[in-house]
């Protein structure tokens, strides 16, 4: 090459960094803008580009720049070699704010350092992880602006990228920047979608022909045109490539090398600098890319870097943090390694961390050559760990790691069969869980891994919905654990929730047998929520009244509650003794834990709990919402049998509105699916819609097929906790059928189960039902006594139905002005619910008593939805439609959509004349 090889060495930056690159005057006014804004309102910025584009180096400027104008700035970056370790990535970006981790709340104090590893707690929820971080840069920033520079975003462990997602999209005015790198279209568990993105293109040819010139002066013509044609205005290429250029002229004596691949001459670059170092700089730079985290004092180099140094390989941070100059070369050095090269630096690695478990763990696993159960224990406890932490999806590659470490037998099996447990249960991959299954199965020679059989049985549930042969896995399973069986042992209380959701779906008393006699068998005792959902969900007529106040105590304790696992069970205890509306926020917090790639298994339940919430309760917009949510999940990740609950749903929604079309077709997908799989709960739910929308349409006599078909007349079905859901359908059906032996018999086996003492709801149907089989001198009385039940209000669709009846007799028995209130009052309901069959029976009723329908229609606030009122009362106190949507868990274009429905029914063109809109219509009532 003319002029000679191109000289080697360090190119420093200038006192302004930004003087040494050329062509990137508009990323650095970009970064330079944003950096502004940021110190003042917050944000974020993700600089997105191909290997070697210079994103590194705009991050370089960008530090510099930050220190110089006053902002503190913290710098991490994701590593290759880290990204099986949760949260490392987080811990690297906060280390040096953790001196302030007291000065926190104590919850979120206490969920950051429980992540961290700082202390062991209670597994925390990721969105509390995430909120304790953002809280903690927030405060770092109060004293002077702060900066967050984070490379590489694409390695960072997931954990560590959930939460630093989801703090990206919260820095509004908090007077903290983030700026983040990131290759185009790499797959990444950090989400840049939504946020201010800078895309970085390779050079003009202009610009990449000035940077080869001011680096590379003495290059020929020839080679320097051959140069820009290759390099493809890559940055990278453009500085690495001349080097590799005089290497091969020396070796070929050939003017210009053959076409290679951009990709693969860049490896060949690195490959051939790297192989020409000392053996000791080689073996130091293999410690540091396996370490991942740069820190010199884990490395011990001494002197012996500074070949790599020269070499432009590496360079060393102000702080002692060693960093490669592309994370290519990192990949080079291990590529050239030997297998016995690796494990040699992996123990070494291992000694240097003894007192750091979880990094030294993966080290010794790396290190291992083959089968060694030491080694695996490790890595269990530490899967375990993690499990804690609330990291499911790390929890399980390590299992699946100790596994693979572990001689065959049992222990090999039960690891295996943790991990499909742990995949399926927590995190929510139903579809994986079969290969892991298989695998266990072929591992376990004795046949005796509970959590194996947990984790089958779970997956032919969700996944297949074989409702007996996952019966009969888990019972047989079960049944060999010992007598007493020993609260301590997890794998059997877990193996116990798991049956309890069988036996559910099954429908039947028989599959409860089993169950409750191993609770019998547990000592000292049963866990308390264990018994308690054991007893409020299986049969709650008969076992849920015992149990009540150790349930209300369980529910109080909610707000404490970080495991979303536990706080979908005390919602699903909670359900058929109506005290779903005590869990919502804790319910909620199971959803977003979901959301943000946490359980989704748990968030899947909390949907389709507050799903059942909200439409008992008469929030149908809602309900619509969080079942669409859930329906969604339960598609992504393969779950069958949960799903139905969400079908069952949106079907009775339908049969309450009139859509009988769509809620017959429901019913019979429903009956189609559960029939030859034996879940008779699902057949419950078929039956149930066809029951309401026979109800609507006046067929009372089908109505009394299909609720006898949940419970006959004259019982409360054993073990079907449906049967609390029917019963006011039923006696209804049966009156108006001219059944009225069947109807009395109801309502007498109603009373002498006592279920009025289970809730306001229970106590409501149960006096009605009374009242609508008593002669005609007493059942005004009891009716009023029923409507008059002490918070019945907050099931407004059940409660108009039950006026709807009221109103129904008193017309038939002449007294029109007392029917005409209640059937009025019924009607408006309807109307603000858009029950369509019920407003239709309602009005015929109205007009049946000599009143003009007009005459009858709600006004006021009457005319809203349950939704929209409480939309309106809190407009009307001053919140902005995001404060209202933050409240109820509706966007702000939601909440907006249902402000300009409900001020033409106030008779109000503005928020400003809500108050007394609101005012008069209490004044009214």
């Amino acid at each position: 090459m003319t002029g000679g090889a191109p000289p080697s060495g360090d190119f420093s930056f200038a006192a302004d960094p930004a003087a040494s690159l050329i062509g990137r005057e508009q990323a650095v006014a970009r970064i330079d803008a944003f950096a502004e804004r940021a110190a003042v309102h917050g944000g974020a910025l993700i600089l997105l580009g191909e290997a070697g584009v210079g994103k590194s180096a705009l991050l370089d400027v960008a530090a510099a720049r930050g220190v110089a104008a006053g902002r503190r700035v913290l710098r991490a970056s994701g590593s290759q070699f880290e990204a099986k370790v949760s949260f490392a990535g987080l811990h690297h970006v906060l280390h040096t704010l953790l001196a302030d981790l007291p000065n926190l709340s104590p919850a979120h104090e206490r969920a950051l350092s429980v992540a961290l590893g700082l202390r062991e707690g209670a597994p925390p929820g990721r969105l509390l992880v995430a909120n304790a971080a953002l809280s903690l840069l927030s405060r770092a920033a109060v004293a002077r602006p702060l900066l967050v520079i984070v490379d590489d975003i694409a390695w960072l462990d997931r954990a560590s990228a959930v939460v630093l997602s989801f703090v990206a999209r919260r820095l509004t005015g908090s007077g903290v920047g983030l700026l983040a790198a990131s290759r185009s279209g790499e797959e990444s568990f950090f989400d840049h979608v939504g946020l201010p993105c800078h895309d970085l293109r390779p050079l003009e040819e202009r610009d990449a022909s000035a940077l080869l010139r001011a680096h590379f002066p003495a290059l020929a013509p020839r080679a320097h045109r051959r140069l820009l044609a290759d390099a493809q205005g890559n940055p990278l290429a453009l500085l690495e490539l001349p080097v590799a250029l005089g290497d091969f002229q020396r070796v070929s004596g050939r003017a210009l090398p053959p076409v290679l691949p951009l990709s693969r001459r860049l490896q060949t670059v690195f490959a051939s600098r790297i192989r020409d170092l000392p053996s000791a700089t080689y073996d130091l730079l293999l410690l540091a890319v396996l370490d991942g985290t740069g820190d010199l004092n884990i490395l011990r180099a001494g002197d012996g870097l500074a070949p790599a140094e020269r070499a432009r390989l590496v360079r060393v941070e102000h702080g002692g943090r060693l960093l490669f100059r592309h994370p290519l070369i990192g990949s080079a050095v291990v590529e050239l390694s030997a297998g016995e090269q690796r494990r040699r630096a992996h123990r070494l690695l291992a000694e240097r961390l003894a007192d750091q478990q979880e990094r030294r763990a993966w080290h010794v696993a790396e290190a291992a050559g083959g089968p060694d159960e030491e080694v695996a224990e490790l890595l269990h406890a530490v899967a375990y760990a993690n499990l804690c932490r609330g990291d499911g999806v790390m929890a399980v590659t390590l299992f699946i790691r100790a596994a693979e470490l572990s001689p065959a037998g049992t222990d090999r099996a039960a690891r295996l069969g943790t991990a499909a447990y742990i995949g399926a249960i927590a995190n929510g991959d139903l579809r994986d869980a079969p290969h892991l299954l298989e695998q266990a199965r072929r591992a376990d020679l004795h046949g005796g891994s509970l959590l194996t059989a947990v984790a089958a049985a779970y997956h032919l549930l969700n996944g297949d919905g074989d409702v007996d042969s996952a019966h009969r896995l888990l019972v047989g399973a079960i049944e060999t654990a010992a007598d007493p069986a020993d609260v301590r042992d997890k794998s059997l209380i877990q193996s116990l929730y798991t049956l309890i959701m069988v036996c559910f779906f099954g429908g039947r008393a028989e599959l409860w047998k089993p169950f409750h006699a191993a609770i019998g068998r547990l000592r000292p005792r049963p866990p308390a929520l264990l018994d308690v959902i054991g007893k409020a969900f299986s049969d709650p007529a008969r076992l849920a009244p015992p149990v009540l106040d150790r349930l209300d105590t369980v529910i109080a304790r909610l707000d404490r509650e970080l495991i979303p696992e536990r706080i979908s069970r005390v919602g699903m205890a909670a359900a058929y003794v109506d005290r779903l509306g005590q869990c919502r926020d804790g319910l909620w917090r199971a959803v977003g834990h979901g959301r943000d790639g946490g359980a989704v298994t748990a968030a899947i339940e909390a949907l389709f709990l507050l799903g059942n919430d909200a439409f008992h309760t008469g929030r149908w917009e809602e309900m619509e919402q969080v079942v669409d949510e859930g329906l969604a999940l339960c598609d992504k990740h393969g779950y069958q049998m949960p799903a139905w609950s969400g079908v069952y749903l949106r079907a009775m929604l339908a049969a309450a509105r009139g859509q009988e079309e769509a809620a017959t077709e429901s019913a019979d997908r429903l009956t189609r699916w559960a029939t030859p799989r034996g879940a008779r709960a699902l057949l419950a739910y078929a039956s149930q819609i066809r029951a309401l929308a026979a109800l609507g349409r006046g067929d009372f006599e089908e109505a009394y097929r299909q609720s006898a078909a949940i419970s006959p007349a004259g019982v409360l079905a054993s073990h079907v906790p449906h049967a609390l859901w029917s019963i006011a359908d039923l006696v209804e059906a049966c009156v108006r059928a001219g059944r009225h032996a069947e109807a009395a018999s109801h309502a007498a086996a109603v009373d002498r189960a006592g279920v009025a003492v289970i809730s306001p709801r229970l106590a409501m149907v149960s006096g009605a039902s009374a009242a609508m089989v008593a002669p005609g001198g007493r059942y005004p009385r009891l009716f009023e006594a029923a409507l008059a039940t002490a918070g019945a209000e907050r099931w407004p669709f059940e409660r108009a139905r039950l006026q709807l009846v009221y109103g129904e007799r008193l017309r038939r028995d002449r007294a029109t002005t007392e029917a005409r209130t209640q059937l009025s009052a019924a009607l408006d309901t309807f109307r603000s619910l858009d029950a369509r069959p019920w407003v239709a029976r309602a009005g015929t009723e109205l007009r049946a008593t000599g009143l003009s329908i007009g005459q009858g229609e709600a006004t006021g606030m009457a005319s809203l939805t349950p939704q929209q009122r409480e939309i309106a009362m809190l407009a009307a106190e001053g919140l902005t439609n995001k404060q209202i949507g933050e409240r109820l868990f509706l966007s702000p274009r939601t909440v907006a959509n249902h402000l300009y429905q409900l001020f033409p029914k106030l008779g109000v063109v503005s928020r400003a004349a809500l108050r007394d809109a609101l005012t008069e219509s209490a004044e009214e009532r």
